[in-house]
């Protein structure tokens, strides 16, 4: 039973930074594809960052060049840090882990998610 639980929300200022970090527990394997996706109240879900087990990384292109994401195997934590932050940007971000489904593009689609942190800014 995989769990993930994310933290590192909060409210900033547009052209601040924040690091989201997500730890993971429980599953028979470390997620060989991991990223996150967002949500903004009355919208889809949206893949921004996806990680692969290889290190491998892949971003929407809307937040290329200032989101990163990032993995600390030995301590099954994920991040995502985040910079230059926008308005825009404003969502609650969830951390999500799938055994097949790699990519920015497929992460919200993902077997495995948190209960998501909240991200504003303003």
């Amino acid at each position: 039973h995989v769990q993930l639980v994310e933290s590192g929300g909060g409210s900033v200022q547009a052209g601040g930074s924040l690091r989201l970090s997500c730890v993971s527990s429980g599953g028979p394997y470390a997620g060989h594809c991991m990223g996150w996706f967002r949500q903004a109240p009355g919208k889809e879900r949206e893949g921004v960052a996806g990680i692969e087990s290889d290190g491998s990384t892949s971003y929407a292109d809307s937040v290329k060049g200032r989101f990163t994401v990032s993995q600390d195997s030995a301590k099954n934590i994920l991040y995502l840090q985040m910079n230059s932050l926008k308005p825009e940007d404003t969502a609650m971000y969830y951390c999500a882990a799938d055994p097949f489904l790699c990519g920015y593009q497929h992460i919200q689609r993902a077997a495995y998610w948190g209960q998501g942190t909240q991200v504003t800014v303003s």
